[in-house]
Parts: C-alpha cells; sequence; structure tokens
C-alpha cells in the first residue's frame, strides 16, 4: 500500500519503486524488520516526512475500505481537511464518492461538528446543479459523508489546463452556479465559499456546486455571532463583508465569491493579488477592481459589468439575489444589455460630463461621489449651474430609458 501510494502521487517512479523492492529483499537476509519505506528513505527516494505523510494515508486507505456497504475502488483526492474516493453502493449497485474526515480530527468536536453541518446543508438541497448528499455515518475511528460521484473536473483544473476559459462557457457556467445559489438562498443557505475548486463540471455539461463546509443557515444566529470577527472563506474569492467578520452574512457574500470565480475564468487571474492571504483580502477591502475587460480586451461590455457588479465591495451594491444575476446572465447571451448591471448612474459623473463646456470657478473641486467648494468665490453661481445641469441630464436619462424600455 505504502508502495502504491508513493508512485501515485509522483514521489518515486515505478522503476524505482522495483528498485527498493529488490533492496528490501536482499537486506531482509540481515535485518528480517526492514520495510520498503525503510529502503525508500535511506536511500533519498523520498524523505522521511513524505513517508510520514503516505502513512497517514495508507491508515486511511485502510480504515475507509471498512465503511460497511460499500466498496472503495480508488482515491479521487485529499487536502486538508479530508480524503475523497470513489466508491461503490453495494444496495444500489451505483458510483458514489465518499469524504473521510483524517484519523487526526476524529477526537476535535469542532471538525467533526462542521463535517456533519455539510451533510445536513446537502441534505436539504435537491438542485440539479449542487452535488447531492446520500448519507454520513461513523466506521471506527473515521466519519464519512457519502455523496453523489461527478465524472468529470473542476473548474479550477479547466483554468490550470487552458489559463482561460471562454466566455460563452464561463457564462454558462456562472448561469448553473448562480441557479444552485438560487435554490440555496430560497432555503436559507449560504455556501461562504464559492471559488474554481468548489465548482464541478460533469462530461456530460453539467455544472454543480460542491462543498457545502462552510455553508450556514441565515437563521443560525447562534453560530453566526460565534463566528464573529472572524474571517471564514478562500482568499482570493473571499467578500469584504466575511474578511470584516460581520454577523449579517447574507447572499450578496456568494456573489462576491461567484463574481470573484467568474473574474478568473475569464481573465485567467484573480482579482485581487498578494504575498500573503492578510495581504490579499486588504486588497478585497481597499483596492480598486480592475476591470475585467481591461485584462481580457475580449470581453463583451455586458460581460464585464455583470462581474463588475457582482465584485462591489459594499454588497448593497451588488446584485440583490441570484435570480437578477440569472436574468442578466440570460440577456448578455441572447446579445442583449444586461437589465440590472450598469443600469445605476453615478449623478456627479453626469454632472461633471455634460458641464465640461461650463467655466469652472478657481477653488471649485469636483470629486466623484462630492463636490465641494475649497474656496469662497463664485461659490452660489457655480453651485446653483451644476444643480440645473444635472437636473437636465436626469430628464434626459428618464427620456431615453423611457423610449428604450418601449
Amino acid at each position: 500500500m505504502v508502495g502504491r501510494i508513493v508512485v501515485e502521487r509522483g514521489l518515486v517512479t515505478a522503476d524505482e519503486l522495483d528498485e527498493a523492492l529488490e533492496l528490501a529483499a536482499k537486506r531482509r537476509q540481515m535485518d528480517p524488520s526492514l520495510s520498503v519505506a525503510d529502503v525508500l528513505v535511506k536511500e533519498d527516494m523520498i524523505t522521511r516526512r513524505q513517508l510520514d505523510r503516505v502513512r497517514g494515508e495508507y491508515e486511511t486507505d485502510k480504515n475507509s475500505q471498512q465503511i460497511p456497504g460499500y466498496t472503495i475502488l480508488r482515491k479521487l483526492g485529499s487536502g486538508a481537511m479530508a480524503t475523497v474516493f470513489l466508491a461503490r453502493q453495494l444496495s444500489l449497485d451505483r458510483l458514489v464518492a465518499i469524504k473521510v474526515l483524517p484519523k487526526r480530527f476524529s477526537a476535535n468536536a469542532s471538525f467533526i461538528e462542521r463535517f456533519y453541518r455539510e451533510g445536513r446543508a446537502a441534505a436539504k438541497l435537491n438542485d440539479a446543479n449542487v452535488v447531492q448528499a446520500y448519507d454520513v455515518g461513523q466506521a471506527g475511528d473515521h466519519h464519512y459523508f457519502v455523496m453523489e460521484y461527478v465524472d468529470g473536473e473542476t473548474v479550477f483544473d479547466a483554468i490550470k489546463r487552458d489559463r482561460r476559459i471562454s466566455e460563452d462557457e464561463a457564462l454558462r457556467i456562472l448561469r448553473q452556479v448562480a441557479s444552485a445559489l438560487q435554490h440555496a438562498h430560497e432555503r436559507g443557505f449560504i455556501h461562504r465559499d464559492i471559488k474554481p475548486k468548489n465548482i464541478m463540471m460533469a462530461s456530460n455539461g453539467v455544472v454543480k456546486l460542491a462543498d457545502l463546509g462552510l455553508a450556514r443557515a441565515l437563521s443560525d444566529k447562534e453560530l453566526a455571532e460565534s463566528e464573529a470577527g472572524r474571517a471564514y472563506g478562500t482568499p482570493f474569492y473571499i467578500s469584504p463583508e466575511q474578511i470584516r467578520g460581520r454577523v449579517q452574512i447574507g447572499p450578496e457574500s456568494d456573489i462576491y465569491g461567484l463574481g470573484s470565480t467568474m473574474y478568473h475564468m475569464v481573465t485567467g487571474k484573480v482579482p485581487f493579488e498578494g504575498r500573503s492571504p492578510s495581504q490579499v483580502m486588504h486588497r478585497h477591502l481597499k483596492d480598486d477592481l480592475v476591470p475585467p475587460d481591461h485584462v481580457n480586451s475580449k470581453l463583451s461590455a455586458g460581460t464585464a459589468q455583470i462581474i463588475e457588479m457582482m465584485l462591489e465591495k459594499r454588497p448593497s451594491d451588488r446584485y440583490g439575489s441570484a435570480s437578477d444575476l440569472i436574468q442578466d446572465i440570460d440577456l448578455v447571451l441572447e446579445g442583449k444589455r444586461p437589465l440590472h448591471a450598469g443600469s445605476r448612474i453615478d449623478l456627479s459623473t453626469v454632472a461633471k460630463s455634460l458641464s465640461q463646456d461650463e467655466t469652472v470657478p478657481p477653488g471649485l473641486v469636483v470629486t466623484r461621489n462630492d463636490r465641494s467648494p475649497a474656496g469662497r468665490g463664485g461659490k452660489s453661481d457655480s453651485s446653483f449651474k451644476i444643480l440645473v445641469v444635472t437636473i437636465l441630464g436626469l430628464i434626459a436619462l428618464v427620456l431615453v430609458l423611457i423610449l428604450v424600455s418601449r
């Protein structure tokens, strides 16, 4: 088992393993207790630390074989929090994925509660774009979570392979994940960890949202208050209010995470980069977003507007619901302008653009969100002119919108 794992992980080649097996067989004549793992370390094929990690995986593999009602076929992947296996459910003769909590966490009540909370949240969601939950339980020292097996790859895998995902494909992925979020939000859950690694793309084209490990019921005030002041999420995709550890976290946080993911899909870059997680999160809070069509000039204006609205700093400036987002996605897929994104007008910008022919008195400072005179001369006259121009601009805007709506 150890030999199989080191080859699967790419730590040694099959030929190197055969060489270690031969050396172990010869040296056992002098030392019967010698293992192939000892030879791999002594011959500098792997390090002692790598061996310790491999043995940990071996223990997980060995114990996972004892989950009643399932036959483990192979390992699909592993992370810091869990190992996922492909298995066959004997009673229904179907392939499933089984997430197993590592043995080192089996005595940690908070990890166990989070693990089962993921299962309970997933069980309450029944949507074609959400990975389905089948069962949770405990076998020996291991806690496990049985879920739908998705034959395909993650969005992260696709980005890593192709660098970028085409605009049309990215919009279709976005549309399906937004549908999954609409379903979850309507049932009172927020995901809180939307990112490329948690979006599965099945071989039949269906996109599924996975990993509800950080999901929280909107009604769970006790959990929300216990997590106050702490950031839960993934730094490259986390929303500003999650970074601040706000108690009131709503659907807008998921929309921000999905916006970060969409930005990554179509530009090949995350919205904000940094040398450390804290620096990345600081930039989510303070830095201006580089418009996605400035990174990828082939993007349509409609798609860029959707992404920018999803990534607004203030939750109130983002889409109010996943259904509004879906409406805009459908319009852009049809070659039309989005209804919600780009529809809000900065009045100061309108006034500034319409008053370029006016003479601005010296000392009058014009900013994006505020106009305040830096001096006293001409204050009343210039303010009156700007007010008149703003009103005229608004009237013109209303007339244009009425004509467009017809």
